[in-house]
């Protein structure tokens, strides 16, 4: 029984071994500069579609409040979601733990573009930590890529409800912005929705073709892209 178990122990240490090997060669071949702060290739800029964000959110917690950035007037449909550090294949994240620190000042000072103080902090500790940047000249930098990117005329504030197929919106994209193209695009969507634009930018802050980004965009037919409200309109409505 004793020989049993130890060989039965070898057999698994044996296998945890090749399991972490391969995780490793796996992590190596994405990329060798992995999580070294500066040390990529390109950003990614995310802006998501508020709206769906907010109409996600209520469909999974009918009963509770919405969140602060899903109650009020929301200038811009389109959100700052992220600026993430992009490796040609895979990305890094976490690059400094602890993270350091972001002053609430300047987190105020990002609120027009980034609606929610968590959603900052939580971009600077995964993303902004990758960029080799200090907290002050990252943020500097996801101002200066948003206005970059012009929002096509249809979608800066829709009355009604659009159902357009994604390659519709990524060409909108493209037609509002000289230099983009489709190769620096990719549309995410939820089961129906749109839910964001994925933009890839050089570190000189210029349109980069991604093949890697723009292989993930959404594959449905037709996705909806629900109109910007107030949160008290919603609510309202959702009264008999």
């Amino acid at each position: 029984m004793l020989a049993h178990r130890a060989a039965a122990s070898r057999v698994f240490a044996h296998g945890l071994l090749v399991a972490l090997w391969l995780a490793g060669g796996s992590a190596a071949a994405q990329d060798r500069r992995q999580n070294q702060p500066g040390k990529f290739d390109f950003y990614v800029l995310s802006l998501s579609w508020e709206p769906s964000f907010c109409d996600a959110v209520a469909e999974r917690a009918p009963d509770q409040p919405p969140p602060a950035e899903c109650n009020g007037p929301r200038a811009f449909p389109f959100v700052v979601h992220g600026l993430w550090p992009q490796y040609e294949s895979g990305f890094p994240e976490f690059c400094q733990q602890p993270a350091p620190r972001l002053d609430r000042n300047a987190v105020a000072s990002m609120l027009d573009l980034m609606p929610a103080p968590r959603l900052i902090f939580n971009e600077w500790e995964k993303h902004g930590t990758c960029s080799g940047l200090s907290p002050h000249a990252f943020l500097s930098t996801v101002r200066k890529a948003r206005a970059l990117v012009k929002i096509p005329d249809d979608y800066l504030a829709p009355a009604q409800e659009i159902t357009a197929a994604p390659a519709e919106v990524a060409d909108a994209f493209v037609k509002a912005n000289a230099g983009l193209t489709r190769a620096s695009v990719a549309v995410a969507c939820d089961a129906k929705r749109l839910t964001e634009v994925r933009i890839c930018i050089g570190k000189d802050l210029k349109f980069h073709d991604c093949g890697e980004v723009e292989q993930h965009t959404c594959r449905r037919a037709q996705i909806v892209m629900p109109p910007p409200q107030h949160g008290e309109r919603k609510a309202a409505a959702a009264q008999p």
